[in-house]
């Protein structure tokens, strides 16, 4: 049974980085196909044009990941087997870092993942904008998130208003009677997102901050002023798709649907009657979301369910093309209606960038392009050293925009005095802080 408490949940938040030590940070992408333990050391570097806004150079030192079990859509269905999934992924990760880590950044895509705007305005006191009219104005904003049953992931300033002209980026000295702004918040379903945190408590392990996976992944693929000129991710995971809009370098919208490419994987089982492992493999190897003349020459021998391979069946990449396209072009279809209901509407003139594991199919940025519009293309992690050249693809989005985050996460502002006295850092035996946040909070 779940117990809404009439007080607001509130999450662990990111300590700040020092612009000036480098520190050593872990992560964690606990996804329905894959679990991804990242350790890394951010190392305080120039700022680059290329990447705005970082501040580090990451370098990973360690990395673990495990085929995930117990988690479906982003939601724990498991606990035991996500604990083990888990433990398995950092084991491996600390083990090749040669450290031991006691706390995680973690990535959450489950949960109804959505996004609230918000707006207030105050009085500006004395002559000009000052530090205390910004912090009174956010404040007075971010009193009003609160909504039952939910999570706030991130809170974001997305803008200032003056005696009601809007759009102004920073304030601060200009002169006003009224002083507005804007707030975007992200937030998760507690039960869901609770779950989550316990299985990662149960590895004896402190939650550092959890991260919407579609921001994380936006903040590891866009370059340049793609964030600043308006681009929207789309990460296609196992079990979801994550949705993120970016305009002015900043977050301006995150969704979720908990439908994915372990979807596609059950379709091809079910339609060839194969077993999900055999199905995960023709998918990998020769599935394509779009049909070329070849296909329909082209056969792969396929084991039916029972059989021990003794009499395989032959389909043709057409046949297996057939079962694919249709799943696909339903979950580009769903992300597209979900991003026009929302006011983010894509067309011919969006920068549209695929990150996840499922943007390596085959034929998929096609049907992305026929389907959203606009210029599309699949984004690599970017701008982290000793990445192993397996983990260089898409799938590691999430886990590698984990470690940009804290670099960018002194951005967001959250209600006042309540993280101040859980800051204390004693040891409270193995529930640790969210052990402290679970029971507060239900």
């Amino acid at each position: 049974m779940i117990h809404h408490a009439h007080h607001h949940v509130t999450l662990p938040r990111m300590k700040k980085l020092s612009m000036r030590k480098s520190s050593t940070l872990c992560v964690l992408d606990v996804g329905a196909s894959k679990v991804v333990c990242l350790i890394a050391r951010l190392i305080p570097a120039e700022p680059s044009d290329m990447l705005r806004g970082r501040t580090h150079k990451t370098k990973i030192l360690g990395i673990g990941h495990q085929r995930s079990r117990g988690i479906k859509g982003g939601v724990v269905i498991d606990m035991d087997e996500t604990e083990a999934a888990v433990r398995l992924a950092v084991d491996a990760a600390e083990r090749m870092a040669g450290v031991q880590v006691e706390s995680v950044i973690v990535a959450n895509v489950g949960g109804r993942l959505g996004s609230t705007y918000y707006h207030a305005t105050v009085p500006i006191v004395g002559a000009g904008v000052g530090d205390s009219d910004l912090h009174r104005v956010l404040e007075a904003t971010s009193l009003r998130t609160a909504q039952p049953g939910r999570a706030v992931l991130h809170s974001l300033p997305t803008g200032f208003a003056l005696d009601g002209a809007a759009g102004i980026s920073d304030p601060k000295g200009m002169m006003g009677e009224r002083l507005g702004a804007d707030l975007h918040v992200v937030s998760a379903d507690v039960a869901a997102l609770r779950n989550l945190l316990l299985a990662i408590e149960r590895c004896h392990l402190n939650v550092e901050a959890v991260v919407a996976t579609p921001y994380a992944s936006g903040l590891a693929v866009l370059v340049d002023d793609e964030a600043v000129l308006g681009a929207t991710v789309l990460d296609l995971g196992g079990g979801s798709v994550g949705m993120g809009v970016f305009r002015d370098g900043k977050l301006a919208h995150a969704d979720a649907v908990a439908v994915g490419g372990k979807h596609i994987t059950m379709d091809i089982a079910r339609g060839l009657n194969t077993r999900l492992s055999d199905a995960e493999r023709l998918k990998t190897l020769h599935g394509s979301a779009i049909s070329s003349p070849s296909d329909d020459r082209e056969t792969l021998s396929v084991r039916p369910v029972g059989e021990d391979g003794e009499n395989p069946v032959q389909v043709t990449k057409a046949q297996l093309a057939r079962i694919i396209r249709p799943r696909v072009e339903e979950i580009l279809e769903l992300a597209r209606d979900r991003l026009k209901a929302a006011g983010f509407a894509t067309s011919s003139g969006s920068r549209i960038v695929l990150s996840g594991g499922g943007s390596q199919l085959t034929g998929l940025p096609e049907a992305a392009r026929r389907i959203l519009g606009g210029q599309i293309r699949v984004g690599r992690p970017l701008g982290v050293q000793g990445m192993p050249e397996s983990a260089k693809n898409p799938g590691f989005a999430a886990s590698v925009g984990l470690l940009i985050y804290p670099q960018f996460s002194g951005v967001e502002h959250f209600e006042p005095g309540r993280a101040a006295g859980r800051a204390s850092r004693e040891p409270e035996g193995y529930f640790g802080r969210v052990g402290r946040w679970l029971k507060e909070s239900f």
